[in-house]
């Protein structure tokens, strides 16, 4: 029989060695480079598309209790708010693996920006990525108002912040050449070039409204980057 005394010993190790599997998986930040960080964003991404998640084995009680106290998330997704768009599922990541900020358009606006300054300076996070999607209302919107108000002032401040891109995409998009009036002749082809360019914008735009990511870039101890997704099929397509 053992005794209560080892019984006892025994818990504790189990639940040691728990603790440890748990603190694995969460360990990015500063042990997760920024090239670590991204093939580790694909990888999950393809398991998504194949419907083969894992993520599931990082969501559970032990691996909570692991990071109840602090977090190390390797990634920061600024992505748009749209409901078919989660992060956590579409890159198959568990509990303190990424850090996700959603706005709609992907907008830096300074709570944005600085809320992808905590993750990087204070959590270790090694890569930001602006993930951009396929269908986006925010950006159809844009193109459809031309220039007119939508009725709200909170809406139309969404439109005044992804107009630029529209009309970086007028003369960019590959669809549009030829066209005169693209945005009228080919609406849904030229909605997702202006997605792709303000997703590329966005990404572009941060060390420009942030010295501190600017710094960090220019040491090489973050990479920013921009993607999109792809409502149909599930794919994360990298932009250059």
């Amino acid at each position: 029989m053992v005794s209560k005394h080892v019984a006892g010993k025994v818990v504790v190790l189990v639940g040691c060695m728990a603790l440890v599997a748990g603190l694995a998986f969460s360990s990015g930040g500063g042990g997760v480079s920024s090239d670590e960080a991204l093939q580790m964003l694909m990888e999950g991404n393809k398991r998504y598309v194949e419907s083969k998640m894992t993520s599931s084995e990082r969501c559970t009680a032990s691996s909570r209790a692991a990071i109840a106290a602090s977090q190390k998330p390797y990634a920061v997704v600024l992505t748009c708010s749209d409901s078919r768009v989660p992060p956590e599922i579409v890159f198959d990541k568990g509990l303190g693996e990424i850090f996700v900020v959603r706005v709609a358009g992907n907008i830096p606006d300074p709570v944005v920006v600085g809320s992808i300054e905590y993750s990087v300076e204070h959590l270790g996070s090694s890569l930001v990525m602006v993930l951009g999607h396929e269908r986006c209302g925010a950006v159809k919107a844009t193109v459809e108002s031309k220039g007119k108000s939508s009725g709200s002032e909170n809406i139309d401040a969404i439109v005044r912040t992804v107009e630029p891109s529209v009309k970086a995409a007028a003369s960019a998009c590959a669809a549009c050449k030829g066209e005169k009036n693209c945005a009228e002749t080919k609406t849904s082809e030229f909605v997702e070039c202006v997605i792709e360019t303000n997703a590329a914008a966005v990404a572009g735009q941060l060390t420009k409204k942030s010295k501190i990511l600017k710094h960090l870039v220019e040491e090489k101890k973050i990479k920013i980057i921009a993607a999109k997704y792809d409502l149909d099929d599930g794919v994360v397509t990298l932009l250059k």
